[in-house]
C-alpha cells in the first residue's frame, strides 16, 4: 500500500499542509515541538480514522479553527482511494471515501492499512496490563479491519453484567445474569481466539526483529512474546463457561465480573527475565519497536502488501550500533515516514522532509 499524498488543514499546529509523498523511506526531520509527530499523527489518522497519541479529537484540532481537515489518494492492489475527513471541535465528523460517506472505521481501515509507533508503545512493555491489552486488541484490528466490533461487544457485554452484579441487593444471583452470561461467553470467546491468533502471528517476527537489533547475539537478542489468557484450555467456549461458575460467589461478593479477556496479559521477557520489572530503558523501547515491526510485517502478509509504517524518533533510544542495525534494515519494508531531531539520524536513501513551526519543506 502507498500514500501517494496527503493534504493536512488546521491539524494541529500545520495549518495548511500539502505533500506528495514518495514510496520507500521518508526522513521526517526537526526540533522537537516543530510538527513532525504531528504529520505523522496526521497521516495515521487519515489511515485508521483515530489517533494514536489522544482517545479525544479535539486536542487534534488547531486552536482558533472550528474543525481539521485532512485530504489523501492511497494506492492499493486493489486500486485508489481518495478518503476525506472533516475533524470537528464539536459534533460529529464527516468521513468520506471516494466521495462517498461512511460511517464505520472499518471501511476505512481495510482500504487503508497503517502502522504506526512512537514513544508511547514504551508503556507495553513496563506498563500495567491494560496497555498491553490495548495493543492487543490494536493487532486484531489491524490484521483484520472487519473484526473491529469484536472488542466493542465484549466490552458492552462486560460493562452490562457488571452493572448488573453492582446494582443487586437482593440473595443469590440477580435476574437475569445468565443471559449476560452468554453474551460475555460468546463475545469474549471470539476475542480470546482473535488475540490468540495475533499473538501467533506476532511472536516469531518480534524475536526476530529483536535479534536483529540487537546483532544476533546469543546472550542479548532473545525477546520471547507469549499470550496469557484469563481463559486458558479449549474448548475455549466451554472452560469459559466453566470458570465462570466457579467464581460465581466471589463475584457476587465483589459486585464485579473476575473472569474474561478484560484481565488478559501479555508476556514479555527479554534475554529470559520478565521485561516489566527487569528491562533497560534501551531494551524496553526495542522490545516495543520490534512488536510494532513485527505487527507490520504480519499485516504485509495478511494484507498481500506492506501496510504504511510510521515510525516517530525510533532511534532515540537506541545504543550507536542498534541504531545502526535498525536503519540498515528498514530498505524492503514498503512505504515508511520516520521522525528524527537531526539530520544524523536520517537513513542512507531516504527522502528527506524538513519541519518547522508547522511547516513542511520537502524540497
Amino acid at each position: 500500500m502507498q500514500l501517494l499524498w496527503i493534504e493536512a488543514r488546521d491539524f494541529r499546529n500545520h495549518r495548511e499542509t500539502s505533500l506528495q509523498v514518495p514510496p520507500g523511506l521518508t526522513a521526517v526531520v526537526g526540533p522537537n515541538a516543530q510538527g513532525k509527530t504531528n504529520l505523522l499523527e496526521a497521516v495515521f489518522y487519515l489511515c485508521s480514522l483515530e489517533s494514536p497519541r489522544v482517545r479525544a479529537d479535539l486536542p487534534l484540532v488547531r486552536m482558533g479553527a472550528e474543525s481539521a481537515f485532512l485530504r489523501g489518494e492511497v494506492e492499493s492492489a486493489a486500486g485508489r482511494v481518495l478518503i476525506e475527513v472533516e475533524i470537528r471541535a464539536s459534533g460529529q465528523n464527516r468521513v468520506q471515501v471516494n466521495r462517498s460517506p461512511v460511517r464505520r472505521k472499518r471501511d476505512v481501515r481495510r482500504q487503508a492499512r497503517a502502522v504506526f509507533s512512537g514513544p508511547d508503545d514504551l508503556s507495553v512493555v513496563i506498563g500495567e496490563p491494560e496497555h498491553r491489552r490495548r495493543f492487543l486488541d490494536e493487532a486484531v484490528r489491524g490484521l483484520w479491519p472487519l473484526k473491529e466490533s469484536l472488542v466493542t461487544a465484549y466490552e458492552r457485554a462486560l460493562r452490562q453484567r457488571n452493572r448488573l452484579l453492582k446494582d443487586w441487593e437482593g440473595a443469590g444471583a440477580p435476574p437475569g445474569l445468565e443471559a449476560w452470561d452468554a453474551e460475555l461467553i460468546g463475545a469474549g470467546t471470539a476475542l480470546t481466539v482473535a488475540r490468540a491468533e495475533a499473538v501467533r502471528r506476532l511472536s516469531g517476527r518480534a524475536a526476530a526483529e529483536f535479534a536483529t537489533l540487537c546483532g544476533d547475539a546469543p546472550d542479548q537478542g532473545t525477546f520471547v512474546v507469549e499470550y496469557r489468557p484469563s481463559v486458558e484450555g479449549e474448548p475455549v467456549e466451554e472452560v469459559f463457561s466453566n470458570r465462570l461458575r466457579e467464581r460465581r460467589a466471589d463475584e457476587m461478593v465483589r459486585r464485579t465480573t473476575l473472569v474474561g479477556p478484560h484481565r488478559d496479559d501479555l508476556g514479555l521477557s527479554v534475554q529470559g527475565l520478565v521485561a516489566r520489572g527487569f528491562a533497560s530503558h534501551g531494551e524496553g523501547w526495542g522490545a516495543a519497536l520490534c512488536l510494532r515491526l513485527a505487527l507490520a510485517a504480519a499485516v504485509g502478509e495478511e494484507a498481500g502488501e506492506p501496510p504504511l509504517t510510521l515510525l516517530d524518533d525510533p532511534f532515540s533510544a537506541l545504543d550507536p550500533r542498534r541504531r545502526e542495525r535498525l536503519a540498515a534494515s528498514l530498505d524492503g519494508r514498503g512505504q515508511l515516514l520516520i521522525a528524527v531531531p537531526d539530520e544524523a539520524q536520517i537513513a542512507p536513501g531516504a527522502a528527506v522532509w524538513r519541519v518547522e513551526g508547522g511547516h513542511v519543506d520537502a524540497t
